[in-house]
This record gives structure tokens, C-alpha cells and sequence, in this order.
């Protein structure tokens, strides 16, 4: 699956970055059993925040889904740093819990959270199909539009 993955993420001409560092007192990821909790990721690019403001004011939704692209960009880096760089020890994205900032009376959180859902499936086909909740909030860490978490199953 491992070449599979990289041929595939070549054909969408992502480049998976070094995994960030975490910005308070956690840990990035936690393995138990066979699955991966991914702490929530910023649409960091770059080494900074990329996409910043509230969804629905100073964001569009075309730019938010942007930065769920790259949030999810961010957790498959930090999968990838977890798993000692092999993505093929992936069975399945489990769960995806997206925040967006959103101005009040926005209410396509789901949309937004698109971006990321369809990357992680077009990279990783059936195994990327997973469960998630959208949610919207006041503000996020580091003024960022979008934060992401994962829960995925791996080969232990």
C-alpha cells in the first residue's frame, strides 16, 4: 500500500511535510492497540498557521476548504512520523472531527470539512471512508480557520 500511497500523492502533487511539533504541553500522537489518535492539526503550511480568520466572515468557503486540505495534509504527516514513515501500516481512517471558526449564522461546517474528507479518500481510497463530525466555534489556536483530529486503525 506504502507505493500506492506515494504514487498517489505524487499523482495529486502533495508533498508531506515534517510533522509539527506540538505548540502546548501534548503529545501529537498517541498510539494504544491498533489505533492512532492524531491531536487536533492547524492548517499549518510552510511552518505557519496558512489559512487564518473566521469561516463565514473573513474566510470563504472555497479558502476554509483549503485549510482543511491542509489540515489533513498535516495529520497524515503526523501519522507518517508515528508510524516510523510507513504509511502502509494504515487499515482505515476511523474518525475526523473538524472545527471551524465560524461567524455566527454560518452553517457549512460540513462543506468546509470536505476538503478534508475527500483528500484523505482520494489518497487513500476505501480505507480512507471514515466516520466525522463538523462542529462550528468562536475562535481557534493561533487565529487558524480550521483544526482537524484523527482517530485511525493501523497494523499494530
Amino acid at each position: 500500500m506504502s507505493n500506492s500511497i506515494d504514487a498517489r500523492l505524487a499523482e495529486l502533487g502533495i508533498t508531506i511535510p515534517e510533522a509539527a511539533a506540538p505548540a502546548a504541553n501534548y503529545v501529537p500522537t498517541v498510539v494504544t492497540g491498533n489505533l492512532l489518535f492524531i491531536s487536533g492539526q492547524l492548517p499549518n503550511e510552510n511552518g505557519k498557521v496558512a489559512v487564518t480568520g473566521i469561516v463565514g466572515s473573513e474566510v470563504d468557503v472555497a479558502g476554509a476548504q483549503r485549510a482543511a486540505e491542509l489540515c489533513a495534509i498535516n495529520i497524515i504527516a503526523q501519522a507518517k512520523a508515528a508510524l516510523g514513515g510507513d504509511l502502509s501500516r494504515i487499515k482505515r481512517f476511523v474518525k475526523l472531527t473538524s472545527f471551524v471558526a465560524s461567524a455566527p449564522g454560518f452553517t457549512e461546517q460540513h462543506i468546509v470539512t470536505n476538503g478534508a474528507s475527500n483528500l484523505i479518500a482520494n489518497i487513500f481510497g476505501d480505507a480512507g471512508k471514515h466516520a466525522r463530525s463538523a462542529v462550528g466555534l468562536a475562535a481557534l489556536p493561533f487565529n487558524g480557520s480550521v483544526e482537524i483530529e484523527a482517530i485511525i486503525e493501523i497494523d499494530a
